[in-house]
């Protein structure tokens, strides 16, 4: 079968999330996205584990369903933690994405992070324990877990972030790195930037949400085609196994809010040979400039843009229904006429399958012209993008003047 995953969001109980980020109102909004894999999110917040346990029921191993749920969305166990240490002189800040088989395994998993630190305080915990130890707990608990470090590239909190982040795998976990079999792209990258370092070709890159809001949920996933059965999906990721690891659904990654650098406060934006050729100081404050996730590519980096490693696995981007359908009507994604079409369109087909699957012509039985035109444009990578800095999305325009239609500046 064809398993649609998001496996990395949050709940209600994690900061700057929806009153609605829970299991029964997940469970709504990913069958109008076309996901049949959803993480938890915070299995790490007592309340909310509480509410997962007395929600949920175990379909097969390491798999659960709604209780009294009779269609095939499955949810798996999840959780990201951070952890912020310090090593080799620097402050560390590292996000990492935890998946478990059970409650049991969940359950040790909890004891042991309780005695170093409050669960209850966020629902995205952080300890002052390194990123390495978090692993060694882990997968001393079970070794059917996986430790994925979240949203790789993101400044601030990310294994290869700019400001508190390491250069390489090994830097960061030592030894242990062999036990880190994938790593998450995060909004602001996608496979492509990533395969310009040979020594992430052994890692499977996996995108997620990371969403904090129903809606978002699916605005990056991984396809597989296999079994719902849990060990076959955790071996598919560990064993980067091409066959089965269909491709990644991304953000354009010039959407992501950290992809240039830049200063919101001074809206300063710069690409990577702007920022380099001032030193990286904003020319308006004369600080240090929040270094995006290009530029920390282009450092890492050995090989040329456009690199493609053997036995890649491929990716498609899309960008947001809603947000396809305001540009197409002219109007705010948040509007009741978005909404309205929004909601006639995903009772007729999922949204993955309306952004990527759906012929023209099946796509114009349902959907207005000018957003099908807008789809199709996107499937194409016909938009412009004005990339996001320093904690501000890009602006996305899919409608323009034709020489614009290329991605890229406006």
């Amino acid at each position: 079968m064809i398993i649609v995953s998001d496996l990395h969001i949050h709940s209600r109980f994690s900061r700057a999330t929806s009153g609605d980020m829970e299991v029964d109102t997940l469970a709504v909004w990913a069958r109008k996205k076309g996901i049949n894999l959803l993480g938890t999110g915070d299995f790490t917040h007592p309340t909310y584990l509480s509410l997962l346990k007395s929600r949920l029921e175990e379909a097969e191993y390491g798999l659960y369903r709604l209780k009294g749920g009779s269609d095939d969305l499955r949810f798996i166990l999840t959780a990201e933690v951070s952890n912020i240490f310090s090593q080799a002189g620097r402050v560390r800040r590292v996000h990492s994405l935890i998946i478990a088989p059970t409650f049991d395994v969940v359950d040790r998993i909890n004891r042991l992070l309780a005695r170093r630190g409050n669960l209850l305080a966020d629902g995205r915990p952080t300890f002052g324990f390194s990123a390495r130890e978090l692993l060694q707990m882990v997968l001393g608990v079970s070794e059917e877990c996986l430790i994925i470090p979240a949203h790789a590239w993101t400044p601030w909190y990310s294994v290869f972030g700019s400001s508190s982040g390491f250069d390489s795998l090994e830097e960061c976990f030592g030894d242990d790195a062999r036990y880190i079999y994938a790593i998450e792209t995060g909004l602001s990258s996608d496979p492509a930037m990533n395969w310009r370092l040979s020594s992430l070709d052994g890692v499977t890159l996996v995108s997620n949400s990371d969403a904090h809001s129903p809606s978002r949920i699916g605005r990056e996933a991984n396809v597989f085609r296999c079994s719902m059965d849990y060990r076959e999906i955790v071996g598919i990721i560990r064993e980067k196994d091409r066959k089965r690891f269909l491709y990644t659904i991304e953000f354009f990654p010039e959407e992501g809010k950290y992809h240039f650098d830049g200063h919101r406060g001074c809206n300063v934006v710069l690409s990577p040979k702007e920022s380099m050729g001032m030193g990286n100081i904003c020319p308006s404050c004369g600080k240090a400039l929040t270094i995006g996730v290009l530029h920390r590519v282009e450092a890492l980096s050995d090989r040329e843009d456009g690199f493609v490693p053997e036995g890649a696995i491929p990716f498609k981007k899309l960008i947001p229904l809603d947000e396809i359908i305001a540009e197409a009507l002219d109007c705010g994604a948040n509007t009741k006429r978005v909404t309205e079409l929004y909601e006639s369109m995903v009772s007729k087909a999922p949204e993955l399958d309306i952004l990527i699957n759906l012929p023209p012509s099946e796509l114009r039985t349902f959907v207005p012209e000018k957003v099908v035109e807008g789809i199709l444009k996107v499937r194409e990578g016909r938009v412009t993008i004005r990339p996001g800095y320093d904690g501000v999305y890009g602006e996305v325009r899919i409608f323009g003047d034709e020489e614009e239609r290329q991605l890229g500046l406006f």
